[in-house]
C-alpha cells in the first residue's frame, strides 16, 4: 500500500494519488500473484490445451468475462458472482474457470446458491432454497438448506478425507474449465457441474415450490477462498454480460475501517484489514486489498477527534493505469480509550454529575453489567451507585455500593433485605480504587427487584453487597448507574482490538442461568467485515464447561442441544445480509439466555452502526440441565466491549 499528502480537496488528492501509483500489465491471474497461483494458472491453461479437442460447444454461450473472488485466494465464504435468472421449463449453460485453495480443504472451492424470484425486491431474490458445493462428501455439508434433498445428489467421486479431516488433496481435480447446467426442460431440477474429471449431480424430480407467478429461479455461483472466472452463460443475468474488453472503474467502497483507534496508532497498521470493492464499468466489481490502494488521513492521524480516511485506486479491472482514479472515503475516530467512561478521569465529577443511559429490564429478567470502578478515596460514598426508575426517570430507588440506598421503593419497605455492611470498611474503601464490578439488576415480575454488586477490589478480595426486595412496577422498570467523587470505566475487552482473535480465541466470564430466569448481558462488538460469522458467539455449557451447543450472531449454530432438534425454532436470517455484516461493527448487542427448566432460548438485540435494530432468536434449545445452565461469550475475527 502507499501513503502520500493530500491537499484539503479530494480532487487534489487523485491527483497526486494516480501519480503514485504504478501501472502493472499482464492478464487477470499476474496481478500481485503469488508464484504457485502463476505456475496454476500455467499448469491450467496447458491441461485446457491438451483436451482442446474434446471440449463441449455449448449452443448459445455469450461472453461474460469476470472474476468471483480475489486473485490470492483470500475472500470468504458467501463471495458470489451475479444472478442469473432460469425461467420455467428452460435450460441454463454456464462456463467458468475454476482455481481452488493449494491447502487442499474440501470446502474451499466453489457452489451454487438456488433462490425463489421475488419481484418487488431490488436485487429479486426470495426464499433460499438451498446451496450445493463442488465437493461430495455425505458426511459433511457438502450440500444444506430447506429445500435440498441430500439424497438426491450423485457423483462420480467422493472426497477421501477420513472422518472430521479437513485437508483432502483431491480437490485438486476441481481444477480446470467447469461447465454447469440448470435443466429445468423436464419439470424439475437437474444441476449438474462438470471439468471433464469431477461430475456431480442433483436431480430433482419436482420443481422448488415458488411464489413467483412465472416459476422462474435464481440461481448464483459463490466461492471461499478460491476464484471462479467466469467465461460465458446462455443466459444473460441481472444487470448484463461483461465483455473480455478491459474496464475502467467508477467507484469505490471500503470495509474494514476500524471506527475507533487509538492515539498513536499508525496509518499503516490502521489500514491493514482494509478491503475496498470497486466497481468497473459494465457492472462488474473487484475485491482489492490494501496492498493495492493508497491512503491517506485527513487531517492527520495523530491529534484525538474525527478523521477521514481517504483511499484511491487507479487501475482498471486488468490492472492497466486508469484514466482517472476513484476515491473512497470512511470516517473514523482516534481516541485515548476504546471504551465507554461515566465521569471525569480524576474523580471531580460530583454527585449525580454524570450518567449512562437507562436500561429497559423485563420480568423475570437480570441484567449483567462490567465496570472497572475508581475512586477519590474520600469516603465510603464516592463510588458508584445504581438507579432504578421507571421510563419517564422517576425512581424507585437510589442504591449505593456501600449498604445504604433511599427511594419510595426503599424506606419504609418491610420485605428490603440487605447484605449488610463490610467487615472492614477502610479495606473496603482503599480496594475500591481500581475494583472490577460486576452488577446484576433482576426484575422479579411481582413488583420487587433485586441488586447485587460482586467487587473484586484491587487487593484480590471479592466483595459482595446486595439490595433485595425494592418495590418497583414490574411492567415499568430500567437502570442505570451514576457517580459521586469516581469514575466508572466499561472496559472489559473480549479479543484483540484489532479484530485479529481467532475463533474460540478469547472468552468472556461464565454466568449461571436459574430456573425460570433470563440473564441478559450488553456489549458493543465490532468485527473485521470479512464474514457474516466474524461476530459473537454465544456458548451454553455446564459449570464444568462441557457443551450444550453454540449460536452465533448469523442465524447458525451447533451442538448436542441444537443439531437434530425437531423442537428447535429460528428467527431465520436478515432480509440483507451485506447490510447486516457492514451494520455489525461498532452494533450495541444485547443477549439474553433463558432457562425454561429443560431447554433454553437465545435473544439476540442487534442495533446496527446504521441505527437499524435487527434481531436473531434461537428457542428451544434441547435437552438441557435446568440447574446447570451457564453460558458466555467468544469472538471470531472480532472483538466485545461490555457495557
Amino acid at each position: 500500500m502507499k501513503y502520500n499528502k493530500i491537499a484539503t480537496v479530494f480532487c487534489a488528492a487523485a491527483l497526486g494519488l494516480m501519480s503514485l501509483t504504478s501501472c502493472e500489465g499482464g492478464d487477470l491471474f499476474s496481478i500481485d500473484s503469488p508464484d504457485w497461483l502463476s505456475s496454476k494458472a500455467d499448469s491450467i491453461a496447458a491441461e485446457k490445451a491438451k483436451n482442446q479437442g474434446g471440449e463441449e460447444v455449448i449452443e448459445g454461450l455469450q461472453e461474460d468475462v469476470y472474476n468471483i473472488g480475489k486473485e490470492d485466494l483470500t475472500s470468504g465464504f458467501w463471495t458470489l458472482g451475479k444472478t442469473y435468472v432460469v425461467p420455467a421449463g428452460q435450460k441454463w449453460q454456464a462456463q467458468f474457470t475454476l482455481l481452488v485453495n493449494p491447502d487442499n480443504v474440501y470446502y474451499k472451492n466453489c457452489y451454487i446458491v438456488f433462490n425463489d424470484y421475488n419481484p418487488d425486491t431490488e436485487d429479486h431474490l426470495g426464499t433460499e432454497y438451498g446451496v450445493i458445493r463442488y465437493d461430495n462428501d455425505p458426511t459433511k455439508n457438502s450440500e444444506w438448506g430447506d429445500g435440498i434433498d441430500r439424497s438426491l445428489v450423485k457423483a462420480n467421486f467422493e472426497n477421501s478425507s477420513a472422518n472430521d479431516a479437513e485437508t483432502d488433496p483431491s480437490v485438486q481435480n476441481f481444477n480446470g474449465k467447469v461447465t454447469i447446467t440448470v435443466d429445468r426442460t423436464e419439470g424439475g431440477v437437474h444441476y449438474t457441474i462438470d471439468n471433464g474429471t469431477c461430475t456431480k449431480e442433483y436431480i430433482q424430480p419436482n420443481d422448488f415450490t415458488t411464489t413467483d407467478p412465472e416459476g422462474r429461479l435464481c440461481c448464483r455461483i459463490g466461492i471461499e477462498k478460491a476464484l471462479v472466472s467466469f467465461i460465458g452463460s446462455t443466459i444473460e443475468p441481472i444487470g448484463g454480460f461483461t465483455s473480455k474488453e478491459d474496464k475502467q472503474p467508477l467507484s469505490i467502497k471500503l470495509s474494514g475501517v476500524a471506527k475507533k483507534v487509538l492515539q498513536g496508532t499508525t496509518l499503516e497498521d490502521m489500514v491493514k484489514n482494509v478491503v475496498a470493492t470497486v466497481e468497473f464499468e459494465q457492472g462488474v466489481s473487484k475485491e482489492i486489498s490494501a496492498s493495492e490502494l493508497t491512503f491517506q488521513a485527513v487531517p492527520d492521524m495523530f491529534s484525538m477527534g474525527k478523521k477521514t480516511l481517504v483511499a484511491a485506486y487507479a487501475k482498471t479491472f486488468k490492472g492497466e493505469a486508469a484514466s482517472t482514479p476513484v476515491i473512497g472515503t470512511a470516517e473514523f475516530e482516534v481516541v485515548d480509550k476504546l471504551f465507554t467512561s461515566i465521569g471525569a478521569t480524576d474523580n471531580s465529577t460530583a454527585f449525580w454529575g454524570a450518567h449512562s443511559d437507562n436500561i429497559k429490564v423485563n420480568a423475570g429478567e437480570t441484567f449483567v453489567s462490567y465496570f472497572t470502578n475508581y475512586t477519590n478515596g474520600q469516603n465510603n460514598w464516592n463510588n458508584f451507585c445504581v438507579v432504578l426508575c421507571a421510563a419517564d426517570n422517576s425512581e424507585y430507588a437510589v442504591v449505593r455500593a456501600d449498604n445504604y440506598g433511599w427511594g419510595a421503593g426503599y424506606e419504609n419497605n418491610p420485605g428490603l433485605v440487605l447484605s449488610g455492611g463490610q467487615a472492614d470498611w477502610g479495606a473496603w474503601l482503599s480496594a475500591m480504587d481500581g475494583a472490577k464490578v460486576t452488577t446484576y439488576v433482576t426484575n422479579n415480575g411481582d413488583g420487587t427487584a433485586d441488586v447485587k454488586a460482586v467487587m473484586v477490589g484491587n487487593d484480590g478480595v471479592t466483595y459482595e453487597q446486595y439490595y433485595n426486595g425494592i418495590l418497583i412496577n414490574s411492567d415499568d422498570f430500567y437502570f442505570r448507574f451514576t457517580v459521586d467523587g469516581c469514575h466508572l470505566e466499561f472496559d472489559t475487552v473480549i479479543g484483540a482490538e484489532d479484530n485479529s482473535t481467532g475463533f474460540w480465541g478469547a472468552h468472556s466470564e461464565i454466568i449461571n442461568v436459574p430456573v425460570g430466569k433470563t440473564y441478559t448481558t450488553r456489549f458493543k462488538n465490532f468485527t473485521n467485515l470479512q464474514n457474516n460469522w466474524n461476530n459473537f458467539c454465544v456458548v451454553l455449557t455446564r459449570l464444568d464447561n462441557s457443551e450444550y451447543g453454540v449460536v452465533r450472531a448469523d442465524n447458525y449454530g451447533w451442538g448436542a442441544s441444537y443439531e437434530n432438534n425437531p423442537n428447535l425454532v429460528l428467527s431465520g436470517g436478515q432480509s440483507d445480509w451485506g447490510a447486516w455484516l457492514s451494520a455489525m461493527d461498532d452494533a450495541m448487542v444485547t443477549v439474553s439466555v433463558t432457562n425454561n427448566g429443560g431447554s433454553a432460548d437465545v435473544k439476540c438485540v442487534m442495533i446496527g452502526n446504521d441505527g437499524m435494530t435487527y434481531y436473531q432468536d434461537y428457542v428451544g434449545i434441547s435437552p438441557v440441565d435446568g440447574d446447570d445452565l451457564y453460558f458466555h461469550m467468544t469472538v471470531d475475527g472480532c472483538h466485545l466491549v461490555f457495557e
